[in-house]
């Protein structure tokens, strides 16, 4: 009996394929940042059948399927349609964005991804928030169970959105039967060309440290968490997981690491100069980004692990990553600047400026007053 045509026997053995009997996946924000890192990489694994990539331009990868539209569109449900899993990524946390624009759009995303994926069937959709809703607080254990309380309030960049994001995320299986919800949260991202209060802080000529605080730092590679969002997607874990390298860093082991030196400042000075300096709109960032440099809100992880997985890298080789990427950036108090600002600023270090900014805004109150 002769052997079938190699035609013949390459699409029989591709019927029988891991990635024929794998998931269809969209991934929503795809064009840029981790939902374009996680569109290749799903789109080159051997476990995914089809990865349908959506966004409001057109990224690279030629081997997805691609849909333009926002994600607030209630067209998405048709694009959903023969979707097993969906991964919504499409988050504006930008610093320069309006507040309310951002959170208008962030909320009702989600609200219409969710909403979309059950009405087309989907069976699992996958956020991905930040584990700084747990909060940065005195009293965090190190390090922080995937289940321990939300604590975060809305008072940092973009939290608010996410404390949001993970109500709808509770809501959404009990309004949608049937769906399967599954939330990440991330530890500080870097790589892949984040930007975030957190990765600006390391631009500053010097690391503001606010006395008695107790900082832990634990960061996390977009490519672990592209790793972590593939272990939700082909269902190796699921439910609330925190993501980030193993252990932590103690301030001090960030200072010598780093080679920036620290700036000390009593809690009161520091706070109270970033809240006025954000009211009036001197600064992106408000004060309750400066909890995050204070507090530890490091995780454990625990879920991923004990479903097999493991970062691939280090806290150092992030930070040393971190270092690298915002290396020639100069920023102060939370405001990048230009080349010739920085110049003037660079020796005084971030937090003089913060301090000297601040003494403007007392002295320009008593002139008022006095008027």
């Amino acid at each position: 009996m002769s052997s079938p045509d190699p035609q013949v026997r390459a699409a029989r053995n591709h019927s029988t394929s891991p990635a024929s009997r794998g998931p269809v996946v969209a991934v929503t924000g795809a064009a840029a940042g981790v939902g374009a890192l996680l569109t290749e990489r799903l789109a080159a694994s051997e476990e995914i059948k089809q990865v349908v990539a959506i966004d409001e331009r057109r990224g690279e990868c030629a081997d997805a399927q691609w849909h333009i539209l926002d994600v607030r569109d209630p067209a998405i449900a048709e694009k959903l349609r023969g979707a097993d899993v969906v991964v919504h990524l499409a988050l504006d946390l930008d610093l320069e964005t309006d507040a309310a624009a951002r959170t208008a759009y962030n909320v009702r995303g989600t609200q219409t991804v969710l909403t979309a994926a059950a009405a087309a069937g989907v069976h699992r959709v996958v956020l991905c928030t930040s584990a700084m809703v747990y909060g940065a607080l005195p009293d965090n254990e190190l390090p922080l169970a995937e289940d321990a309380e939300l604590r975060a309030t809305a008072e940092a960049t973009g939290v608010g959105d996410l404390l949001e994001i993970e109500r709808l995320a509770r809501r959404a299986p009990r309004a949608h039967p049937g769906l399967n919800v599954t939330v990440v949260r991330p530890g500080v991202l870097v790589g892949g060309g984040t930007d975030t209060a957190l990765t600006r802080y390391f631009e500053s000529p010097r690391l503001l440290v606010v006395a008695g605080s107790r900082p832990a730092w634990q960061f996390c590679h977009v490519e672990d968490l592209c790793s972590a969002l593939e272990y939700a997607v082909v269902e190796k874990v699921e439910g609330e997981l925190a993501v980030g390298c193993d252990g932590w860093l103690e301030q001090e082991e960030v200072e010598e690491l780093s080679g920036i030196r620290r700036m000390e400042l009593p809690s009161a000075v520091a706070l109270g100069a970033a809240a006025r300096l954000h009211r009036i709109g001197l600064t992106p960032s408000p004060a309750g980004d400066l909890a995050y440099t204070m507090y530890p809100w490091v995780v454990s992880g625990s879920r991923l692990h004990d479903a097999g997985w493991r970062p691939q890298w280090t806290n150092e080789e992030v930070l040393a990553e971190l270092l690298e990427e915002v290396a020639g950036r100069h920023t102060v108090a939370g405001r990048r600047l230009g080349r010739k600002d920085a110049t003037a600023a660079g020796a005084a270090g971030a937090t003089v400026a913060l301090l000297g900014a601040a003494a403007v805004v007392r002295r320009a109150r008593k002139a008022r007053r006095r008027i």
